[in-house]
């Protein structure tokens, strides 16, 4: 129950607090780079795990708990539990965002001349779910397997740099104290590179919960990505499998180096 509670409350202020700044910039042009957006998201993650990791492990991501167990860091009868959670926190971030920023969205739609559940919608859907190419970015050319393997190969250095960076036989690690804020630093330097090509998802829970919401919210087909279930593939399987493979990866060649005599590694709450 620790780590159910944990795992919705921590998502929930990653998703809410990433995705307002995403609406901000949509709505209100506050922000104007995806450097601004990508460190709020840092910030975001940074402060859900530093409210959370005392009552649960903050994964905050179901890739990253998927990861957790196939590198033997948690039971496997823990996942279901965590994955409700982090997609329940996910949803519930949606609904809050739907909630404060609907007159917002309204007026914006109004004034943009867009009717939500088209096409043209996607430019506030995006608030919600991610999209490829990057509805943001005209220069964007990106097809379902690029997409696929930026979102994979995102989430597997995210997972590989959190491994790294809790390892206990690392000795390059930094302290507990500042584990949160440099997976902070790795997610917005991932979203750097990756979100002008797919706005850089990097977790199932995250994209999910608040797609959900925009499609029972009006915006219905138009909250998808595409006619062939990208927004499945995409974001939700790539990423599992990009945390898997760094998972297999850390497991049988990274951990066996740092390993060092009777060191004890993983989270054991």
């Amino acid at each position: 129950m620790r780590g159910f509670i944990g795992e919705i409350l921590g998502t929930f202020i990653l998703t809410l607090f990433g995705c307002s700044s995403v609406a901000v910039a949509v709505l209100f042009g506050e922000y104007n780079s995806i450097f601004q957006i990508g460190l709020v998201w840092g910030v975001a993650v940074t402060l859900a795990i530093f409210l959370t990791r005392n009552i649960c492990c903050a994964h905050l991501n179901p890739a990253v708990s998927v990861a957790m167990v196939v590198a033997g860091r948690m039971k496997a009868s823990q996942l279901p539990g965590y994955l409700i959670a982090q997609f329940l926190g996910a949803i519930l971030a949606g609904a809050m965002l739907y909630v404060l920023f609907s007159p917002s969205i309204a007026q914006y739609e109004l004034v943009h001349n867009i009717t939500r559940g088209t096409a043209a919608s996607v430019d506030t859907a995006r608030m919600f779910g991610e999209f490829y190419p990057n509805p943001g970015d005209a220069m964007a050319t990106v097809s379902l397997p690029l997409a696929m393997l930026a979102e994979g190969f995102g989430t597997m250095l995210l997972a590989l740099f959190i491994f790294a960076l809790t390892e206990d036989c690392n000795v390059g690690r930094p302290s507990s104290d500042l584990q949160p804020l440099f997976i902070g630093f790795t997610v917005s330097s991932i979203i750097f590179f990756v979100a002008p090509l797919t706005q850089a998802g990097l977790n199932p829970a995250r994209d999910f919960g608040p797609r959900i919401v925009a499609y029972l919210s009006g915006w219905g087909s138009a909250a998808m990505p595409d006619e062939v279930g990208g927004w499945f593939w995409v974001y939700i399987f790539a990423p599992i499998l990009g945390g898997t493979i760094a998972a297999l990866l850390f497991k049988y060649i990274l951990e066996p180096i740092n390993k060092k005599k009777n060191c004890q590694c993983g989270c054991n709450k």
